[in-house]
């Protein structure tokens, strides 16, 4: 009696199991980097620097790709004696100049790994956030990534044929990019719409052999992390902490390990892991096993949320009633 009860209480989930390695798209697939064109935005510092050196540790060709021609022969210089490859490529433009992004990506070669890495954030309160600054941000941290991929794909399609290896595209989004924070307006607005780019984007390469991979590190100790906490309005800080962020190497780590298992949402730490489950939604699946823990977790995972957005709205009305008896 007891074996038949524990049997009846193991086939309803290996059902679902089997349903949803039946259901789970695209299918899961290694892409490997030994031998392999990768090509980094971001590239001269963080966490695109640590993805290119590990990248060519582990025997890829890498290209970086940043505005500043100095910085970049710089992290050439690093690369090179990090990793023993003397064919890394650099390249200078902006990438908000789709005509300078285009003529980098031709220079380099076809690609088979694209990491879209570049990002800039400035946090402030909407109405106080001038126009300019909002739009610098969504011009590099979208618009950028619109003209990589743009001036990259075609000669990545061209790849995955000649060489029936399956491709990669790597976008670089937030933890800013999954849930809405105070003071984080502007910049969640540019992050949140890499989903939309990512999920749509799938659809239209799957059956070119290519993998989209979205990317959702925390605060992450770069060059401009300590710059960034100075600007955060008083309220963010209460609501999101002050504590450090990773370490660059380790997001580099999470990110690449990512892409090589083909996942198309890559969290980078266990607050991350949990973001990806509360917010699935309708977003593309390749494990069943992670599938799983969706379907299962998301109730639950909806109710947790529902009290960490109670917490925030209290601390915000607390905050202002505060500040208001102290005018």
């Amino acid at each position: 009696m007891a074996l038949l009860a524990l049997l009846l209480l193991l086939v309803p989930p290996v059902v679902l199991l089997a349903a949803l390695a039946f259901l789970a798209r695209p299918r899961a697939a290694r892409v490997p980097l030994k031998g392999r064109h990768v090509f980094i935005t971001g590239g001269s510092s963080g966490i695109g620097l640590a993805m290119a050196t590990a990248a060519a540790r582990e025997g890829a060709r890498v290209s970086i790709l940043a505005r500043n021609p100095a910085r970049l022969e710089e992290a050439r210089a690093a690369i090179q004696r990090e990793s023993g490859r003397d064919d890394v490529g650099v390249h200078a433009a902006d990438v908000r100049d789709a005509a300078a992004v285009a003529r980098a990506l031709k220079e380099a070669g076809p690609v088979d790994v694209l990491v879209c890495n570049q990002g800039v954030f400035v946090p402030q309160e909407l109405e106080k956030q001038d126009m300019e600054e909002i739009k610098w941000m969504v011009d590099i941290n979208l618009m950028g990534t619109f003209h990589l991929i743009k001036a990259a794909l075609p000669a990545m399609k061209a790849r995955t044929r000649e060489t029936r290896l399956p491709g990669s595209i790597a976008i670089m989004s937030s933890q800013a990019g999954q849930v809405g924070i105070y003071g984080y307006t502007a910049y969640s607005a540019s992050k949140f719409a890499l989903r939309g780019l990512g999920e749509a984007l799938q659809h239209e390469v799957v059956t070119d052999n290519i993998h989209v991979c979205l990317i959702f590190p925390p605060d992450t100790e770069t060059p401009g992390f300590e710059e960034e906490h100075k600007r955060r309005p008083e309220l963010t800080n209460i609501m999101a902490g002050s504590s450090g962020g990773m370490k660059a190497s380790d997001v580099a780590k999470k990110a690449l390990d990512g892409i090589k298992s083909g996942r198309f949402i890559v969290p980078c730490n266990f607050e991350g892991a949990l973001l990806a489950v509360a917010t699935a939604g309708l977003s593309p699946q390749s494990s069943p096993i992670i599938a799983f823990l969706e379907v299962i977790g998301g109730g639950l995972m909806r109710f947790a949320a529902l009290c960490f957005q109670w917490n925030w709205f209290s601390t915000i009305e607390s905050y202002y009633a505060k500040n208001k008896k102290g005018e």
